[in-house]
């Protein structure tokens, strides 16, 4: 008996063709898409044609250099060859107007990673087109980040073990990847993964118009990010190709209704393969939870169809699956809603209300003071946000910890020394509020770029400053005649909301939430990185009310009140679960009794300081001052925020950041 073709582990759920009301809605998704900007420009497209075509060369003539290097004749050299392949959404054909191309270098043998973060960074350098360049070495996945002629390019690295690269170099052999390290593997199979995907599709057409569409979405609802416990754009990618596999004949409005219809009754942590598990003998660690008991705690397995094959959604926590799983409710209802023509697409693609959908937050800070060092620190902090939501996670009274997907870049000239502290105990100023002492509108000083990265969306720069006091004058005569960046400050803010626990009948008084050693713990583990430098650097934990949060994370929009001065305060507490907070009315609160800090947010925060000390505050800023001591939270009822500065110090009754909940 003839085994039945077909793509996939399983036979389809349908083959059947899509009907005419669904091509309709069809041609209506690719509309709303194009309208949405997810289609580059003629103009785009060409660009990032001759930028590949540049890129390209000068791979060859980096492959020349390092052979130089490394005593080959001339006439050897110029035949080593070397070349690039494109891979990621570029390579899969969905991405949009401004997105990035992720491009792998392949080099042969004798070329080393090391040439890679040399040869080729001052090759690059000395280009007029290369700007904003930050090479990474030092990760799983080493890269050189930069923009080349206006196109954001991450550029990776692989040595194969063959004396030349030809121009029909073929990466989905398998035998490329015998004698190549593991940060070789990672980087080639990249481009591997991204190929077989597109060959394991029945109609690449559907595939990548309902891609886009997944993709924008997830954008919309802030839960496309590997590194903060979500998924990338592998993972939506596999997901997608998976829904493709099993309704092979269907259009592309058709892929997207059964994407939210399969996935919201998924039995986790069921995995999705898109083939069956290859094993090539080649004594590679492959995805087996079998023989690797950690491999038995991923929450939501998606394994990459190139051998050898790994869990590309390793990072999703506990949190981030029941936000992915209440996202897919949400695509559900509203898909259904659209197939039986009661709502348009654009509703699909309505914009997350992270910041209006809990009361609490945590807003993670970090300083630096040289621009490159805090290049590299944002990355990491980053790729590490993660490892403070699962130690939150650890915390009794806390029921979700949701990251954000964005962080909030911006670089400051501040006028003084005490201006440059505060920011560096955490005291960002908000860049949708009036200019401050020492910005060029006050004080004359040149602007200085910053970009918040929420959304896709970058924002005009502004500089720092006290919000109250000195005389914008004075500040400028002050700084006449010192260099421009004496005073500048880079800042990066990252948010997490907090979903606590409703008090049940049996508990009785207070209750209290000491998150005093596990911020402790995440920041022992970013002071101890090869990354972190104490004198340039700063990390500070502030927790916030949602009434305290930014103006700029509103992008000019109103903020919702969590609570009506003007209605009496109920004493009955809601019921609330994870759906509750998609809903654009936050849950209600119980009723805060009288606190140090003042608040209508049901958390009282405790800071066992001396009474008759209105407030107090030691902070880290990575100068040494606090020494081995550890730092007091700062409760300034001013300010109405809590700072949980570094160093923390470790839970005992003298000094542990308590938040009482009543």
């Amino acid at each position: 008996m003839s085994e039945s073709k077909h793509l996939g582990v399983t036979p389809p759920i349908s083959v059947n063709k899509s009907s005419k009301e669904e091509e309709a809605l069809t041609v209506e998704l690719l509309e709303t898409l194009k309208r949405e900007g997810q289609f580059d420009s003629d103009a785009e497209s060409k660009n990032r044609e001759v930028v590949l075509g540049k890129i390209n060369n000068l791979v060859k003539e980096f492959v020349y250099l390092a052979s130089l290097k490394h005593k080959l004749s001339e006439n050897i050299a110029r035949s080593c060859g070397g070349k690039i392949f494109a891979f990621g959404s570029f390579r899969l054909g969905v991405h949009g107007a401004g997105a990035d191309i992720d491009i792998l270098c392949v080099a042969p043998s004798h070329v080393t990673r090391d040439d890679f973060f040399h040869i080729m960074v001052d090759l690059l350098n000395s280009r007029s087109e290369v700007t904003e360049m930050t090479p990474v070495p030092e990760t799983h996945v080493p890269v050189i980040k930069m923009q080349f002629g206006g196109v954001d390019i991450d550029l990776t690295f692989a040595s194969l073990q063959q004396p030349t690269i030809p121009e029909d170099q073929d990466l989905l052999n398998i035998n490329v990847l015998r004698g190549l390290d593991e940060k070789a593997i990672r980087s080639v199979n990249g481009s591997r993964v991204t190929d077989e995907i597109l060959r394991l599709v029945p109609d690449v057409v559907s595939f990548r118009l309902a891609l886009r569409c997944i993709k924008l979405w997830a954008k919309r609802r802030a839960i496309y990010s590997n590194s903060m416990g979500f998924l990338g754009g592998v993972a939506w990618a596999m997901l997608v190709a998976r829904i493709c596999q099993l309704y092979p004949n269907a259009c592309a409005a058709t892929i997207v209704s059964r994407f939210f219809y399969v996935f919201l009754a998924w039995r986790w942590p069921l995995p999705i393969f898109l083939k069956h598990v290859e094993n090539a003998n080649m004594h590679l660690r492959v995805w087996n939870p079998k023989l690797y008991p950690a491999e038995k705690l991923h929450k939501m397995p998606i394994i990459t169809p190139a051998y050898p094959s790994m869990c590309a959604t390793h990072n999703v926590s506990t949190s981030t699956k029941r936000i992915i799983g209440s996202e897919f409710k949400r695509g559900y209802e509203i898909s259904q809603r659209i197939m039986k023509g009661q709502a348009e697409w654009t509703a699909l693609f309505e914009k997350h209300d992270f910041f209006r959908q809990y009361k609490f937050y945590l807003q993670l800070n970090v300083t630096s003071t040289k621009e490159e060092a805090h290049h590299r620190l944002r990355g990491f902090i980053e790729s590490r946000v993660r490892q403070y939501l699962v130690r939150l996670e650890e915390v009794n009274l806390i029921e979700l910890v949701h990251p954000f997907t964005k962080g909030y870049d911006h670089e400051f000239v501040c006028a003084s020394d005490q201006e440059l502290q505060r920011i560096r105990d955490g005291n960002i100023p908000d860049q949708s509020s009036t200019p401050a002492l020492g910005t060029p509108e006050a004080a004359g000083t040149p602007a200085a770029a910053a970009t918040p990265a929420a959304d896709e969306q970058k924002t005009s720069a502004e500089d720092c400053g006290d919000n109250g006091g000195s005389d914008p004058a004075t500040d400028a005569a002050d700084n006449e005649g010192k260099p421009q960046d004496e005073k500048k400050i880079f800042t990066s803010s990252f948010y997490l909301g907090l979903l606590l626990k409703e008090k049940d009948q049996f508990t009785s008084g207070a209750r209290r939430m000491d998150l005093s050693w596990h911020t402790q713990e995440f920041i022992k583990l970013v002071k101890g990185n090869e990354v972190w430098v104490d004198d340039l650097m700063s990390i500070s934990v502030r927790f916030l009310r949602q009434a305290q949060l930014p103006d700029e994370v509103f992008e000019g929009q109103p903020r919702a009140r969590l609570h009506d001065p003007n209605k009496k305060k109920s004493k009955n507490k809601e019921k609330r679960s994870i759906d509750s907070a998609n809903d654009s009315k936050p849950a209600k609160k119980a009723k805060v009794a009288n606190a140090h800090v003042p608040s209508t947010s049901g958390v009282v925060v405790e800071t066992p300081v001396n009474q008759n000390d209105k407030s107090e505050s030691v902070s880290d800023g990575g100068s040494g001052n606090a020494g081995g001591t550890g730092a007091v939270v700062a409760a300034d009822p001013r300010a109405e925020s809590v700072t949980i500065a570094a160093p923390v110090p470790m839970s005992n009754k003298s000094g542990a950041i308590k938040l009482k909940l009543l």
